[in-house]
């Protein structure tokens, strides 16, 4: 099996516990410390554990280098960890103040910061309503414009408060149950690290990967990667390339989101190769 999204190596270690010594996992993460978690985790598995600093996008390149044709299940579990949102040197969270990079793979070179303070306000506009779906995102991009005037807009903190004046209405109560930052913060990791570009280039790698009666499966958190799993499958199940396992995506139940709340966005999509 390929652990696209190794993580902390969590699905791994189940999978893997079903794995005999004939069994291989190969885990790819762009996050050097996920690896690490990993490796750790993984070490007693029966099974072949190989990981690799990769992005999924290199999926066929790095299954090939491990000397491998076809693979039996391809898994993407396309969220964050806990762990990924509290290091205050990645700046994915305004929980608290953190440097405004959002670089899960530290060899990109753009940051967060870089888009926020050089982008102009058109096109700034446009990434956070793309990504983020915000409807305000025009006043949005506006505020940040008005603000990098003065000072560069270089934490987490600053962003956040910035978004909640631009969305502030005096006299009003909040009726969203999100942060006012939640969408905009969402759009700048998408762009930095090219997140929809990475799992179209997984989508169409994965029919040749896999054996025949093979299996994808993709846990995604927002519309946007839903969506385009969803198509992707019919599309390919209409060409007689999947059979559609998941006729509505598998969600949480509630017990699991009262244990997990990061979960209750989490839907879950299969398909098998035909």
């Amino acid at each position: 099996m390929v652990d696209a999204t190794i993580g902390h190596g969590g699905h791994s270690f189940l999978f893997g516990g079903m794995l005999g010594p004939e069994g291989l996992i190969i885990g790819l993460d762009v996050d050097e410390n996920s690896i690490r978690t990993a490796r750790s985790r993984l070490t007693e598995l029966k099974c072949k554990v190989v990981l690799v600093n990769s992005n999924f996008a290199l999926i066929s390149e790095q299954i090939r280098k491990q000397g491998i044709d076809k693979v039996d299940l391809i898994l993407a579990d396309l969220g964050l960890c806990s762990a990924q949102l509290a290091d205050t040197q990645t700046g994915l969270s305004f929980q608290a103040n953190m440097p405004l990079d959002m670089r899960i793979d530290k060899r990109i070179k753009t940051t967060a910061a870089d888009i926020v303070n050089e982008t102009d306000e058109k096109s700034l506009a446009d990434l956070i309503y793309k990504f983020g779906q915000d409807r305000a995102s025009r006043r949005i991009a506006r505020f940040i414009v008005r603000h990098r005037v003065n000072e560069p807009i270089t934490t987490t903190g600053q962003l956040a408060a910035i978004v909640c004046k631009a969305l502030a209405r005096p006299g009003q109560k909040r009726k969203s149950r999100i942060h006012p930052a939640t969408r905009t913060f969402q759009a700048l990791r998408i762009a930095v690290n090219s997140e929809l570009e990475n799992l179209a280039q997984l989508l169409v790698s994965a029919p040749e990967l896999l054996k025949r009666t093979g299996w994808i499966a993709i846990i995604s958190y927002h519309s946007l990667e839903d969506r385009m799993v969803k198509l992707d499958f019919r599309n390919k199940a209409k060409d007689n390339i999947y059979r559609v396992i998941t006729k509505k995506p598998i969600v949480p139940a509630d017990a699991e989101i009262a244990e997990n709340r990061r979960s209750r966005s989490a839907k879950l999509r299969i398909a098998q190769r035909q």
